[in-house]
């Protein structure tokens, strides 16, 4: 299953990143593919043809699971 992550990185602005797996304590760095500001533009100091980023954890604040497609699909209980 892959996820789409919202990486907050010391002195920067957050990035997303799309990743097969979520990283485990024990992972030196975060390795992901098509990085991106929130706002979708590229980010400035990755090259346009690099598609895959290793950023090490002592760099990472911060990481937000986003949510994907199928969370909409979910039926939450509604009082009326």
């Amino acid at each position: 299953m892959a996820y789409r992550l919202q990486v907050h990185i010391a002195n920067d602005d957050p990035i997303i990143l799309d990743v097969e797996e979520l990283p485990k304590p024990t992972d030196q760095y975060v390795t992901g593919t098509n990085p991106q500001r929130r706002d979708g533009k590229d980010v400035q100091y990755v090259l346009r043809e690099v598609n895959q980023i290793l950023i090490p954890w002592w760099r990472i604040h911060l990481i937000q699971i986003l949510p994907d497609e199928q969370s909409d699909e979910i039926i939450t209980f509604v009082r009326e």
